[in-house]
């Protein structure tokens, strides 16, 4: 036998060849006539495979072996029992091999001691062993193919011999040894996968250092002082050597060093290395990283975050954020402004500055934006992502959800990214500000072309840096300006907005399930405030002008003998009001509006004249009806001596004769003097 290109073949002349004395049966593995009908596959089943037809000089037929019917491959092996080859159990072995992605789940998933995983060649070497032995295995359950292959019985020097046969094929480095082979076979019977995993390979991956010895180290290399590698290593050997003692702040317990030797009892030796590799070990770096860095770092560079979309319909959610300008007014100062995005187009809606960040500052921007909101004629946001900070105050009333907002969205604190508006403002910065203005980034930004030019002035301070400084009112209409710019800009997501501003997007793609604004509620929260009485049923005065009750009915919601109500309102941005909202205590009174005039002089008066005075009069006839309607009914008061005269002269009219019978004309009514009460009560008083 020989290997053609890769192949394992036998030569037409072995197949063909009879070697038998004269006089005895032919020994050939096929007859000629055989072998043309398997090379031509016309007129039978099988076919086998030649390799190599027998043409040329010195050229001869070559067959595969692996081509080969079962009923000859056993007649090679016993033709060339000599050479240990197997010709049935090489091809079952070659038709019966199958990844095991058992084993490769479970050597992908390993660890050893020291929590290092398996190498992935070493499980690519693992994996193909276990394929081959677990085929070797399922071939004892196989007891026809055993008894064609080995007569019945393991015969592991061919069932060795077979599997080294596909070594190069497959790659495996189980042993080649029958003896080592079987040893390796019983090896994996009883322990399974990880009966394949070198013991050597095991050794150097045993943990040195134990759980309790690496949480000592990353203790000191937790101090305050964020102590190097070589530092830790230095503290560590002190530790153990007994130069210094360490103990629990918290509970003032010693360590004892001796819960820290090694399995000889003697104290345990670590190199920087070892050091190293501890501290830096990616989990441990996250718990270091914890005590270390600040909130805001750590979460930026360690804690998952969540993966989002942006919602598809303007005003489904807004993001709320406060920020300092990037460039500093006169005295060093950067204005502060309070910004509100829609977050499906990323538009600004709601803005306010300030020179200080205060609560005013962030209620100056929600009535910024409810006013672009009633301008516009939109309805009321379905939710709101807001910070604790300087909105915390405003937790039970403007920003409880149900009470506004149907939603409200506590971002954590700390965790920008969380924000939407983060999104914004950088996006505002880094494109509209940047390209309108000198100076804006940050001096450790990462991009060189986000870092300002600074320059410091080297004087007795140290810490005077040459930077241009603007007026406040300068900065606010800068800001203001680019709001506009940007709000007109291009949305970012072309493919799903093409060719659609981000105002276009707000303005166009309106949720259609929101509902309107109650202003009566929202202005109790956003809007001005003053105290004020109710005068002549019909209006009260607010900054300095008359705003009418809607009906004179209203008054019957009033307290008893109070009226004083909490007036609330939100002029416009030319600090126009056009509707005021009344209260008492909780209590919604009533909405009023502006109550106007008209010219007495008939001859001036104008359309409007005439339409105010049909409405005063319609008022007035409202009063008027009220008045009417519940008109209070007279009595008469009697003083008791007389209800009690009065009773007893009725008790003696009882005992008059009643009046002679005569006879009346048809229709005409009884009179009776005594059923009269005027009649009774003029003679009760006749009597008295």
């Amino acid at each position: 036998m020989e290997y053609y290109n890769g192949i394992l073949c036998i030569s037409h002349d072995d197949l063909t060849r009879n070697d038998a004395p004269e006089g005895k049966p032919s020994d050939a593995i096929m007859g000629e006539s055989n072998y043309k009908k398997l090379a031509s596959g016309k007129k039978c089943k099988e076919k086998i495979n030649v390799v190599r037809p027998g043409k040329g000089a010195n050229a001869y037929a070559l067959v595969e072996v692996a081509s080969i019917p079962s009923r000859f491959l056993q007649l090679v092996n016993q033709k060339y029992p000599n050479q240990g080859i197997n010709m049935i159990l090489r091809k079952w072995f070659d038709e019966h091999y199958y990844p095991d992605t058992e084993a490769r789940e479970v050597y992908s998933s390993f660890r050893f001691d020291n929590g290092k995983p398996i190498p992935p060649e070493k499980q690519v070497e693992y994996v193909t062993n276990a394929s081959v032995l677990g085929a070797v295995i399922s071939l004892f359950n196989d007891r026809k193919i055993m008894k064609k292959a080995m007569g019945g019985r393991v015969r592991w020097d061919e069932m060795a011999e077979a599997v080294a046969y596909y070594q190069e094929k497959y790659g495996h480095t189980l042993p080649g040894n029958p003896a080592r082979f079987k040893e390796k076979v019983q090896q994996f019977q009883s322990g399974g996968y990880g009966a394949l995993i070198s013991k050597k390979f095991r050794n150097q991956n045993t943990r040195k250092v134990s759980v309790q010895i690496e949480k000592l180290i990353l203790s000191i290399a937790a101090q305050p002082t964020n102590p190097y590698n070589n530092t830790i290593h230095e503290l560590f050997t002190q530790f153990m050597s007994g130069e210094i003692d360490i103990c629990d702040p918290q509970t003032g317990e010693l360590f004892d060093r001796k819960d820290f030797f090694d399995k000889k009892g003697k104290p345990l030796e670590l190199s920087e290395a070892t050091i190293w590799n501890y501290v830096n070990n990616p989990k441990n770096q996250i718990l270091l990283g914890k005590l270390r860095n600040t909130q805001w770092d750590f979460n930026n560079k360690y804690t998952p975050h969540h993966n989002r979309h942006s919602p598809f319909f303007s005003f489904s959610k807004i993001s709320l954020d406060d920020r300092d300008l990037p460039r500093k007014a006169h005295g060093g100062q950067r204005p502060k402004a309070y910004y509100v995005y829609d977050v499906t187009s990323g538009c600004v809606i709601g803005y306010a500055h300030s020179r200080t960040k205060d609560v005013d500052l962030f209620i100056d921007c929600v009535r910024n934006m409810f006013r672009t909101i009633e301008r516009n004629g939109w309805c009321m946001p379905a939710q709101a992502e807001v910070e604790h900070h300087l909105v915390n105050n405003f937790a039970d009333g403007l920003m409880k959800a149900g009470v506004v907002f149907p939603f409200v969205r506590w971002c954590n604190p700390g965790n920008s990214q969380e924000k939407r508006a983060e999104h914004g403002n950088r996006a505002k910065k880094y494109g509209v500000e940047k390209n309108n203005h000198v100076g804006i980034g940050r001096w450790y930004n990462k991009k060189e072309v986000n870092r300002p030019k600074i320059d410091k002035e080297y004087d007795e301070l140290n810490n005077t840096y040459k930077e241009k400084t603007f007026s406040y009112e300068e900065l606010v209409a800068d800001d203001i300006r680019d709001i506009y710019e940007y709000n007109n800009e291009n949305h970012p997501n072309n493919k799903l907005y093409p060719n659609m501003t981000r105002w276009q997007v707000l303005c166009d793609n309106m949720n259609p399930d929101l509902r309107p604004m109650d202003k009566a509620i929202l202005y109790r929260f956003i809007g001005e405030h003053t105290q004020t009485t109710i005068r002549r049923t019909q209006y009260m005065q607010v900054a300095n002008r008359k705003f009418a009750l809607s009906s004179p009915n209203v008054v019957e919601a009033l307290a008893s003998n109070d009226y004083k109500v909490d007036a609330y309102y939100l002029p416009d941005e030319e600090g126009n009001i056009d509707e005021v909202y009344i209260y008492q205590g909780d209590s919604y009174i009533d909405t009023c509006k502006p109550l106007g005039s008209y010219n007495e002089a008939t001859c001036e008066q104008t359309d409007e004249d005439v339409t105010e005075y049909i409405e005063q009069s319609k008022y007035v006839s409202q009063f008027r009806k009220m008045v009417k309607d519940e008109k209070i009914q007279k009595v008469v008061i009697i003083p008791r001596e007389e209800k009690e005269a009065l009773e007893s002269v009725e008790a003696k009219a009882v005992m008059i004769p009643a009046p002679v019978e005569h006879e009346e004309e048809e229709g005409a009514e009884e009179y009776n003097p005594f059923l009269n009460s005027d009649y009774m009560k003029s003679y009760a008083r006749a009597a008295l």
